[in-house]
């Protein structure tokens, strides 16, 4: 029993730490997506609390390798540049449903 539960803290230790992670690696996204992915970025974006987490991290990693985005493509090639694969995963995790 004693297992069981502390593989299961171990578990919801790392999901907060996941979170905590993308909830820093999202910060610099805020003014322009809102708190929780809620805005249309620019007037041009889509509503990114709407896409699932496969859409976030496809999007994302296409913004870094230049295979995805219509307007925004050169503003958001800049943001995402420096994002680690990790980093990604983290958002997409956080934001994405």
């Amino acid at each position: 029993m004693k297992n069981i539960i502390s593989i299961g803290l171990l578990v919801g230790l790392v999901s907060t730490i996941a979170l905590a992670d993308g909830a820093t690696a999202y910060k610099k996204c805020v003014a322009c997506h809102g708190a929780n992915g809620e805005k249309v970025a620019l007037g041009k974006s889509k509503i990114i609390k709407d896409m699932t987490k496969a859409e976030v991290e496809s999007s994302l990693l296409g913004y870094q390798n230049g295979t995805y985005g219509g307007a925004m493509k050169g503003l958001m090639a800049g943001q995402v540049k420096t994002l680690s694969a990790s980093d990604i995963k983290d958002i997409a995790n956080l934001i994405g449903k």
